[in-house]
Formats: C-alpha cells, structure tokens, sequence
C-alpha cells in the first residue's frame, strides 16, 4: 500500500474526477461525464434519476462515488454542492483558454496566463501535502537520487537534476531508456528514484521505477493520475495538475505543473536547511562563472 491511497478522499471532486478519468471503468465514465457537464444539475438529483440520465445501474452510481472517497451519493452531492457554491463558473471554466486561428498575440498570452492560473490551482488542489513532505525527507536522506522521464516529462527530469544539483545533492537525471534500465537495475537500499510521468502510462518510465523497486531503492511518482501504471511501483505519489485549454495539449500546463511539484520540494529542502543550500548554491554559481 502506497501514500496514493490518501488522495482519495472527500473533497475537490472536479479536479479528482479529471486525475482519475482515464482509470475509471466505462460506466464510471459516463458518471463522471455527466457530473462534469452538469454538476449544478447534479447536486440536485436523486440516485435514480442521476442512473436515468446517466444510464447506469445504482449499485455502479454507488461504487463510483465510494471511489472518490465518499461513503455514499448523498455525502458526493452534498460535497459537490459545497465545492460549486465556493467556485466562480466563470474562472473554473476551461474552455475559454482555448487558443483559437482568430486569436492576435496578446489575447493568447492572456489566455495562456490563464492556463498557468487553472493548473497550478489545480495542482494545489490534487496534492497530498504531507506526502510532499515525506518526499522532501526522503530526498535529503537519499545517498542518491535519480529522476527518470521520456520526451516532455524527460526535460522536467533534466531541470530537477540541475535544480537539486545546485544545492548540494547527489542527483542525476536518465531520459534514454537503455540508460534507464541499467541504472535503475544498479540501484541499491537508501538510493531514491523518481519516476516523471503526466499519463502514469510511460512504459519506458514505469519499467525503470519497477526495476528501482525490485533492486530495493525507495520509488516516487509525479504524474497526473493517481491510479495509472506508474504507480503501482510507488512508494509516494505527487500528482499535478492538467487543467488546460484543448489545443494546448502538454505545451505549457503540464509542464509548468510538473515544475511547480518539484519546486515545492525543493523550496521545503532549502527552508529546512538555508545555510548549507545557499553555501552550496555560491559554490556551484562560483564553479560555473569561473
């Protein structure tokens, strides 16, 4: 059993029901559809009418709302109604941070500002911030750390190896999977591996956090969905954030959430310790300016 589970709880169902989507089955789908599309509508209706419209069975309505966390559809609703009554419809819509051919320069600007406002909300939201903290121990403890991640998720990698550099640790960051396996097959008790996946679903990335385990290296997972492949390998999850316009796809949100998880830690490394972190900083700042 991971820390995953402690993020399935009451509370902040919007942005729960985005994490989880592309692990629910069919019919919680659907459900989930439904309550994204009309979620006024929703706080409003009893069991039977929301399987009416949703067209499921009951028994399925209850298993779905179990899965987020709540004992039953009366405490969802009741929960739901309490989220939306908090939240402006206009600012928790995503939809007009859509980049469309009409767009000049500056309203795309406005629009992607507005992206990076949503998903770091977002993330905020999906965080499980004493699960953040245990990573930032076991980052300080660790006679090592190694990120791993592909494509996108292997720049944020990078970044995190030269953000945790800076300050003093033994970091190294592996985005070839080759290099990957090997490594991640050479790691040892006390050695942390991070795993970077937006999806959870990199194979090339999974497989490296498995092979960590196995060689008895402590796991962490950043991804978006808190039940996707990646997981099943982690000792502690991180989920960010995804909340953005279609046509952006990963260009900016997701990174910039990924960005944003790491920089929590390492803000949470460098306040627990400021004097070595900045020692360390003027060294690595002298080593490259001279």
């Amino acid at each position: 059993m991971t820390d995953q589970q402690t993020l399935l709880k009451a509370g902040k169902v919007i942005d729960t029901l985005g994490s989880l989507y592309d692990s629910l089955t069919p019919s919680a789908k659907r459900i989930s559809d439904y309550v994204l599309a009309h979620s006024s509508e929703v706080t409003k209706l009893s069991i039977a009418e929301l399987s009416q419209v949703a067209n499921v069975g009951e028994a399925t309505i209850i298993r779905f709302c179990r899965t987020l966390g709540f004992k039953g559809f009366q405490e969802f609703k009741m929960e739901l109604a309490i989220e939306l009554s908090s939240l402006n419809q206009q600012e928790k819509s995503i939809l007009d941070t859509d980049v469309t051919p009409q767009d000049d320069a500056e309203l795309i600007g406005q629009k992607l500002h507005k992206t990076i406002n949503n998903v770091l909300a977002e993330t905020l939201n999906l965080l499980n911030f004493d699960t953040l903290e245990k990573v930032a121990k076991q980052i300080k403890s660790a006679k090592a750390v190694y990120f791993f991640g592909v494509g996108s998720s292997g720049i944020t990698a990078e970044d995190a190896k030269n953000k945790f550099m800076r300050i003093g640790f033994n970091v190294d960051a592996l985005t070839n999977n080759h290099f990957m396996y090997m490594k991640a097959s050479l790691l040892q008790k006390g050695d942390l591996a991070v795993g970077i996946s937006h999806s959870g679903s990199s194979k090339e990335t999974t497989k490296a956090l498995q092979l960590a385990k196995e060689a008895g290296a402590d796991t962490v997972a950043i991804t978006h969905n808190p039940r996707s492949a990646i997981t099943e390998f982690s000792d502690f999850v991180l989920v960010n954030g995804n909340r953005q316009g279609k046509l952006q796809g990963d260009s900016i949100g997701t990174k910039i959430s990924q960005l944003f998880v790491l920089d929590l830690v390492y803000a949470l490394l460098v306040n627990e310790d400021a004097d070595s972190a900045k020692e360390n900083k003027i060294k690595t700042t002298n080593a490259l300016e001279s």
